[in-house]
């Protein structure tokens, strides 16, 4: 059975990069058997209600301004998964889950960066999914239940966010990494190696330096760990594969569920 992943797609940079996080992703494929799809949940999809993409092939989006001009050249030619999108509308239906599905939306950074690091050859299906910055934590979570059967199909399911997210707190030198962020993300690790929800559902109020690496308002970065680590709650293990940081408190991390 596959996992399910959270992985940070950071800066758009990552897409032209070439450095120890690029190298890891372009390896990280390697791990697993080839999936049937991906399912995957972007921070840069909002939506009130829980957003299935529909879509034969997907466009690009450059949801991004004042970047080389090589990145907006960048052609990822994703194809959708009709059977994949039936199979999360029946387990929506089998939670009580309200959904709508998307036939012309494309593949913004948070979903392409990502998916042309692990499968550059653009061989595998994708279905994207929307993030709702509105619900709680535990709604969060139970959305990403309701798709761990897909697992069992040899689906993938991924996370794209960031657990550290603070552009007011960049550090544009890029020089050292800051206390703040290190403290924030240890005490997350604690949390998801214990799968201690508690703690984490109420990561606000416990975590240490939680509104500077979850800023008001900009918690769509972090949420979709949540997707991904409810996709893997019938096993309730996790693994940190990769743990890096740009600009002072970027967080580029890559946890495995299940």
């Amino acid at each position: 059975m596959l996992p399910s992943l959270f992985i940070a797609h950071g800066s758009p940079l990552l897409a032209i990069e070439n450095n120890a996080y690029t190298e890891f992703l372009n390896r990280l494929s390697g791990r697993y058997a080839l999936p049937k799809a991906v399912v995957i949940f972007s921070a840069h999809w909002e939506s009130r209600v829980q957003k299935i993409g529909d879509v034969e092939a997907y466009e690009m989006i450059y949801d991004f301004g004042g970047f080389p001009d090589e990145l907006y050249r960048i052609r990822y030619p994703a194809r959708g998964s009709r059977a994949t999108v039936e199979a999360i509308e029946e387990q929506f239906a089998l939670e009580g889950i309200a959904y709508e599905k998307d036939g012309r939306r494309g593949l913004d950074h948070g979903a392409w960066v990502v998916l042309r690091l692990l499968y550059p050859q653009a061989d595998v299906p994708v279905v994207s999914m929307s993030v709702n910055p509105n619900l709680i934590p535990e709604e969060h979570y139970r959305i990403g239940q309701a798709l761990a059967p897909l697992r069992e199909r040899d689906i993938l399911v991924i996370g794209s966010g960031g657990t550290v997210h603070n552009l007011a707190g960049l550090n544009r030198r890029n020089t050292g990494v800051e206390s703040w962020a290190v403290q924030f993300d240890d005490w997350l690790a604690d949390c998801l190696e214990h799968w201690d929800l508690h703690a984490l559902f109420d990561y606000e109020r416990r975590a240490p330096f939680a509104h500077e690496a979850v800023p008001w308002m900009g918690n769509e970065h972090f949420i979709p760990l949540l997707y991904a680590m409810g996709a893997a709650d019938r096993a309730q293990a996790s693994k940190l594969l990769h743990r890096s940081y740009v600009y002072g408190s970027l967080s580029q991390s890559c946890w495995q569920f299940g």
